[in-house]
């Protein structure tokens, strides 16, 4: 079979993108923490790059895109790549090998739970880090993967998120949160991130690597694919200035780690909406998500929790926001395989885009907050107080990123 060259070389350069986007969060989580825990955090991100992908490749994709059992897994059809041959058609596209496909959606699940590490920062253990990312994968993301994108329950409603509000924000922010609950408040708070240059450039790593993340969701090159591209960059840029300005208005200087932060806010956003909506509703949405996603921390702050790197305030808000955003902006004139929202008529797809974030986000906290619960009773999930203060890197790994 021949496959279309230039959308599978897109695919390719898209996965690229996205794979980058793990290192690029560890820059921006390693920053953020103290000197002393910058490589557990880090390593929590890089080591995903390597197990998540052993799972990926054995069952997990099968478990996203399998055969559906129930509309909410799918089935053994591609256990250990098998059913997979170099001609292959992708299940999103039949122009491009399935290989691709596989390898695109991998990346996108090796993120996700490295997301949820910012909430827990200075104070989880490794092997038990360890044991929650592989029981999330299993439980929560591949499920969630299969009933929005695998052609489970909620694809049969008729819910819609282009590159991973629901699968991917809302489900890891929420998760987060009731990381923040079980594990508890930091004994030793450090005085801040120890490195706001690095903070940079993981941002800039993430911003980049978000146009493979949302323009690569078409799975192809056309119209579709350029305004997705386009409405990610108008997005942050929009979320960037905003947070800005709240800064000036209620901090009374503007802040580069507030302008950093809003761009992200953005970023999650806007993916789920990217591909079906105008640039002038994403300007909105830019808008929008740094008001929520600021006040959000604030209120966090307010309640004392102890969300370390504001996960649930920025990636739970941001991507429940973008879904309800979504079912209000949604366009077909923008994108015909989509839906109309809220303000083109359409309450029903409003409606079943609320019912399925909110399921989906319920779900992540609920289950969350039972596994640690659980692997506790397996290993301490928490470092002693000891621990905590002299640093995860030398007490987990031996190591230290700096002299000290």
């Amino acid at each position: 079979m021949a496959f279309d060259p230039g959308s599978t070389g897109f695919m390719l350069v898209a996965t690229s993108l996205v794979m980058l986007m793990t290192p690029g969060l560890a820059f921006f989580y390693g920053g953020l923490v103290g000197r002393k825990n910058v490589l557990t955090i880090m390593m929590q991100s890089f080591v995903s790059l390597g197990w998540t992908t052993v799972l990926w490749v054995t069952f997990g994709f099968s478990m996203c895109f399998g055969n559906d059992i129930g509309g909410i897994i799918g089935g053994g059809t591609y256990l250990f790549m098998n059913n997979i041959g170099m001609n292959t058609p992708s299940l999103a596209n039949p122009n491009i090998p399935m290989w691709v496909f596989v390898a695109y959606q991998m990346m996108f699940a090796v993120i996700t739970p490295a997301l949820i590490t910012g909430a827990f920062a200075d104070r989880v253990r490794f092997k038990a880090y360890m044991i929650f990312l592989t029981a999330w994968l299993i439980f929560v993301y591949f499920p969630l993967v299969h009933m929005v994108w695998g052609g489970g329950i909620f694809a049969q409603w008729g819910v819609k998120d282009f590159a991973g509000g629901i699968v991917v924000h809302a489900s890891a922010g929420f998760a987060a949160l009731a990381s923040v609950f079980y594990v508890g408040k930091r004994r030793y708070i450090h005085k801040g991130p120890h490195s706001i240059p690095l903070v940079a450039l993981g941002t800039a790593l993430l911003w980049f690597g978000w146009y493979g993340f949302n323009a690569g969701s078409e799975f192809n090159v056309d119209q579709i694919t350029t305004i997705a591209f386009l409405n990610t960059d108008t997005a942050a840029s929009f979320a960037a200035v905003t947070w800005l300005i709240l800064a000036v208005i209620f901090e009374k200087k503007p802040k580069v780690l507030g302008m950093l932060t809003g761009a992200v806010a953005g970023l999650a956003t806007i993916t789920p909406a990217a591909g079906y909506v105008s640039v002038q509703a994403a300007m909105v949405i830019g808008i929008v998500a740094s008001v929520a996603c600021y006040f959000a921390v604030w209120f966090k702050n307010k309640k004392g929790w102890d969300d370390t790197l504001d996960v649930w305030g920025v990636h739970g808000v941001g991507g429940f926001t973008g879904i309800l955003l979504l079912g209000l902006f949604a366009s077909t004139a923008i994108n015909p395989n989509g839906d109309n929202g809220l303000l083109y008529g359409n309450p029903h797809f409003f409606l079943v885009e609320f019912g399925a974030v909110a399921l989906a986000s319920i779900y992540a906290f609920a289950f969350t907050y039972g596994m640690l619960w659980l692997i506790d009773k397996i290993t301490p999930v928490r470092v002693s107080p000891e621990e905590e203060k002299e640093g995860l890197d030398e007490k987990e790994f031996g190591e230290t990123a700096y002299e000290i």
